[in-house]
């Protein structure tokens, strides 16, 4: 069948027609010898280089605590770490990503089920595997039960779990939550709540938006309002109501991160905290909400009088607003950076299917295909701009403030292009037998329609490279800017 017309790009750069690697048409996640080419590894040995960056990282949480505990651990609960952390420690970066890829080849999962409840177990029993094993949490302190990993070794550690096509992390809490709980927790809200999300023990989902605060979120308006005892009393329950709205993975979630006014109404930013939220609590409800592709991705959260202990609340009362900016930075930063190396693997197969359908002759399609590879290393690039900026100053830094934006137009484009290439197969979808990968490109075209509307427009997005990044005069029509 022959490939649509594409709109005109000047000066084509030639894509090697050669194949790079072995097909990878199996969208499933089957294979456990992974996907990508040279490519990859290529530019991994580029980031390696960073590694005047890293080293500022290496020695960060390396303490090790007490005695091993597996399961569900308790508030107070010590936990010792793998023998395999201190050597990897002595391994080169080569030997690293080859026993890194080697692990993931023996103990892959296998092919991901279709029922939701032995999906979600199956996840949870891989994330208990890496946990067990001293493989989670690459950018995490030790102690912590992260790896502790150097910069340059987080970028090799990226690049081969998306190769090896692997369960990803459940929920939003590890690159959102946890930094947080780093950063601002107390010592008992460190222990209690970091070694059982990261382990895959507690799911956790960000309750932020709200059905009139979503751009605008220090307009929120679900309240905290205390119930009994005095400012320091530890027996202290804020009593909750509101409702919140596209919350990711809401439905199988057992902790809300949540921002709620515990302030007057009209604080705004001022008179909010940041408060954790049992998703099992009476008063909670939780209501999956249906997108394009015919899944429930995003859920609407009804909190009813819901009784939250003081002790649940990161920070100070109304002081939850600067907390924000330590999670969507971290969000970003981190989300570049596993987004670089997920696309990484994802264009590889683009250009996979683009030799099936015999496009890569055409010198149009080559030319999209590199404009595609040179959007994957800024991408990468620019996560590593980011947590650069991270370790030197404790901020993101302005280009956390782009990262998104970039991301999103990017995979909007990419599966736009995917769906060119497959011509009039492009409508069929995942439950038509004569659908190309089983409908997973149209599948990805349909998904990412939302991806410039979630977590900031594109338009609010746009507007924050403005004038925060850029420093133009402030946009009339916005509330204003908070600090």
């Amino acid at each position: 069948m022959s490939t649509p017309p594409l709109r005109r790009r000047h000066d084509p750069t030639g894509i090697d027609s050669a194949p790079t690697g072995p097909a990878r048409n199996d969208p499933a996640g089957t294979d456990p010898a992974g996907s990508g080419s040279a490519t990859a590894d290529s530019i991994g040995t580029a980031a390696a280089r960073a590694d005047s960056v890293g080293s500022q990282a290496h020695g960060i949480g390396r303490a090790r605590a007490g005695s091993a505990e597996k399961g569900p651990i308790e508030a107070g609960a010590a936990q010792s770490y793998p023998a395999g952390i201190d050597s990897m420690e002595a391994d080169t970066d080569e030997r690293f990503r080859a026993r890194l890829r080697e692990f993931l080849a023996e103990r892959h999962p296998g092919r991901r089920p279709r029922d939701p409840a032995e999906r979600l177990s199956w996840q949870k029993d891989w994330l208990a595997t890496l946990f067990d094993a001293g493989y989670a949490g690459p950018s995490w302190p030790v102690e912590y039960g992260g790896m502790g990993l150097s910069f340059a070794r987080q970028v090799i550690y990226h690049e081969e779990y998306a190769r090896a096509r692997v369960p990803r992390p459940l929920g939003t809490g590890l690159g959102i939550a946890a930094p947080t709980i780093i950063i601002h927790g107390t010592a008992e809200q460190k222990q209690r709540y970091l070694r059982p999300m990261l382990r895959g023990d507690m799911v956790w989902a960000q309750g932020y938006s709200e059905p009139e605060a979503g751009s605008d979120l220090p307009s929120l308006r679900t309240t905290a309002r205390r119930a009994g005892g005095g400012a320091d009393d530890p027996d202290a329950e804020y009593v909750v109501n509101g409702q919140k709205v596209w919350t990711s993975a809401g439905d199988i979630a057992d902790i809300l991160f949540t921002l709620v006014r515990t302030g007057p109404p009209g604080s705004r930013q001022d008179g909010i905290s940041y408060l954790l939220i049992d998703a099992h609590a009476p008063g909670v409800s939780i209501r999956p909400l249906v997108d394009l592709t015919g899944e429930a991705q995003f859920c609407e959260v009804f909190l009813d009088n819901v009784r939250v202990p003081v002790t649940n609340r990161i920070g100070e009362e109304n002081g939850g607003w600067p907390l924000v900016r330590t999670s969507l930075g971290h969000e970003r930063a981190a989300g570049a950076m596993n987004q670089a190396a997920l696309y990484r693997r994802i264009l590889d197969e683009l250009i996979e299917l683009a030799r099936d359908r015999g496009a890569t002759t055409d010198p149009l399609v080559r030319d999209r295909l590199a404009d595609f590879e040179i959007r994957v290393r800024i991408m990468r690039l620019t996560g590593a701009r980011t947590i650069t900026d991270i370790l030197a100053t404790g901020e993101p830094g302005p280009a956390s403030s782009t990262a998104r934006l970039f991301i999103a137009t990017f995979e909007q484009d990419l599966h736009e292009f995917a769906l060119d290439l497959l011509g009039p197969y492009g409508t069929l979808d995942r439950n038509d037998p004569h659908a190309i990968q089983r409908g997973r490109w149209t599948w990805g075209f349909l998904r990412t329609r939302a991806s410039t509307i979630g977590t900031g427009t594109a338009e609010i997005q746009r507007n924050t490279i403005a004038e925060q990044v850029l420093g133009l005069p402030r946009d009339p029509a916005m509330p204003a800017r908070t600090s």
